[in-house]
């Protein structure tokens, strides 16, 4: 049923009035220092890995394709973060700082879909880019040429800033019910998407349009390299030469399924199976461990990566020396 005294909200009137609550943790008060003090470490070790990573790219003067989309992928986990994790530390410090304003909800909407759109389709150009690697070796420098990489790195930025801007204008173009009580800690799609006065499922097909283009398909760009990969490894005969080659996709692949897998979990499914609690503990992960786990997951597992930060630590003690 659809709420009572719904509103056919005028774009000029109420828009730039219309403010929303944000639940957040409201219903944990009483562990409110704690989740504080665990989001502001989890924050930091984020932002200082990534910064790291990037710094660490940046400054190496030989880069290779997977570094140079590392780099790219460093930088959208540190916006990703910076997006979401203020505003939550700030509300649980300040009492009524859980207000959000309609643009500054439709603006952390759009630059959550855009960044993690564009990490989804930067992951799957870093499996095309670890396809050509094992499966074209002698000719992987002439096709992931600088200018190639460039181009797929703009395109993956443009492209999902592109479909987040058309999904977040049609969440935001919808009648919202009188209660603007959203049951999250931000402004994700699922939670405003509830407050719709509607009983059809035309609002969530620009979200399906959303997943179809940034998930599905990038997804299965990714399987489709990791299928010609494993059908390569097989035809490899030396275990050693099998081991190494894979070891160049595990960290790939870490990040791959855990990214993927929490933004099936939540944006693939209809809005009658939405549950605010269960939403706020995934979204806890893809938000906070999730961008925590990719420096690790890099740093532990990529040689390159290893290699160049020790090269930032010998470089340092040199100038401390001197």
């Amino acid at each position: 049923m659809p709420c009572e005294g719904c509103m056919e909200r005028d774009n000029v009137s109420t828009g730039a009035t219309m403010e929303f609550l944000l639940l957040g943790f409201s219903e944990l008060l009483c562990l409110r220092v704690l989740l504080f003090l665990i989001f502001l470490i989890a924050h930091l070790v984020t932002l200082v890995g990534n910064m790291m990573i990037f710094m660490a790219v940046v400054m190496e003067p030989s880069r290779p394709p997977m570094l140079f989309f590392l780099c790219q992928l460093s930088a959208i986990e540190l916006c990703y973060t910076l997006v979401i994790v203020p505003k939550v530390l700030l509300s649980l410090v300040v009492v009524d700082s859980n207000t959000i304003s309609f643009l500054g909800c439709a603006a952390q909407m759009h630059l959550f879909v855009a960044l993690g759109g564009a990490e989804c389709l930067l992951l799957a150009v870093m499996s095309y880019d670890r396809y050509v690697a094992i499966c074209q070796p002698l000719r992987y420098a002439a096709v992931m040429s600088e200018g190639l990489c460039l181009r797929l790195a703009l395109m993956c930025g443009l492209g999902a800033f592109v479909v987040a801007l058309g999904l977040t204008v049609a969440v935001f173009r919808l009648p919202f019910c009188q209660s603007h009580r959203i049951n999250h800690f931000f402004c994700d799609v699922p939670a405003v998407l509830h407050l719709a006065c509607t009983q059809s499922y035309t609002p969530e097909l620009p979200l399906l349009a959303a997943c179809v283009l940034l998930l599905l398909l990038p997804f299965l760009l990714i399987l489709a390299s990791y299928a010609c990969i494993t059908v390569a490894l097989l035809h490899i005969t030396s275990s050693v030469g099998r081991g190494k080659a894979f070891s160049t996709c595990i960290s790939h692949l870490a990040i791959t399924l855990l990214h993927y897998g929490c933004a099936i979990f939540i944006y693939i499914r209809p809005k009658s199976s939405y549950s605010p609690t269960r939403d706020k503990v995934v979204s806890l992960v893809y938000t906070n461990i999730t961008p925590l786990m990719y420096p690790l997951i890099y740093s532990l597992r990529n040689k390159e990566i290893r290699g160049i930060l020790r090269k930032m630590l010998r470089r340092k003690k040199i100038a401390q020396m001197n």
